[in-house]
């Protein structure tokens, strides 16, 4: 298991590994998957989980004082895939990722997306084989910092173009879903936000709320230029 392939990442995430076909699995992109060698999408799932509960614990933890409305968009900004990312990032992950030829040669190992879902799949690779113990240690060193400098975020874009129409005395945007493509498991949602008016705008993210408010932000970027 630490072989020199991998014996860099086993330091940075301070575990060793019992399982050693756990991290491997992790480490695998759908694109480098074979009979004898799954996935790491099942893990993400997983993972996914494991960070939103000691996220969740860590911010009531930290923040002692604050109500659920202030915590929630807080938790978000942490478990968001760009932050995943970022700690991948951090940690050099991508130099250990198991990826196909068209993706090694499209910079997959740079790709956010990659990265995110990969790093869900360590810390569950870290639960499956330590438990708990294991994915806590390490998503509290490396998520202390990013939760340290996190702020409440500003109101949302679908409740802030309603306001300003509002003030305008006009109706508020209807949203609609234009088309949901990919997989069943990774979906990509694109809503358009339409005014009576006939202006629109749309969005496009992985969960059809996500795509709403893209979708509001552009539309309120239109509003705002006009007035």
């Amino acid at each position: 298991m630490s072989g020199p392939d991998l014996s860099d990442l086993i330091a940075t995430l301070r575990h060793d590994f019992a399982d050693a076909s756990l991290l491997q699995q992790a480490l695998t992109h759908p694109s480098a998957a074979t009979r004898m060698r799954p996935d790491n999408q099942r893990m993400e799932f997983l993972g996914d989980r494991v960070l939103g509960l000691i996220v969740a614990q860590m911010l009531m933890k930290h923040f002692p004082d604050l109500p659920e409305g202030e915590l929630a968009p807080r938790f978000n900004a942490l478990v968001r895939r760009e932050a995943l990312a970022e700690i991948a990032v951090s940690i050099d992950l991508g130099r250990f990722l198991k990826l196909g030829r068209s993706e090694q040669t499209s910079g997959g190992r740079r790709k956010a997306a990659i990265l995110a879902d990969a790093m869900e799949a360590v810390m569950a690779a870290l639960y499956l084989d330590g438990g708990l113990p294991a994915a806590q240690s390490f998503i509290e060193q490396h998520w202390a910092g990013p939760l340290s400098q996190v702020k409440a975020s500003p109101m949302d874009a679908k409740t802030r173009a309603q306001e300003l129409l509002q003030g305008l005395g006009a109706r508020p945007p209807e949203y609609s879903l234009i088309s949901r493509t990919g997989p069943d498991h990774a979906p990509i949602f694109t809503v358009e936000a339409r005014l009576q008016d006939g202006r629109n705008a749309q969005g496009t993210a992985r969960s059809k709320k996500l795509a709403e408010q893209a979708a509001a932000t552009q539309l309120l970027a239109q509003l705002e230029g006009s007035q």
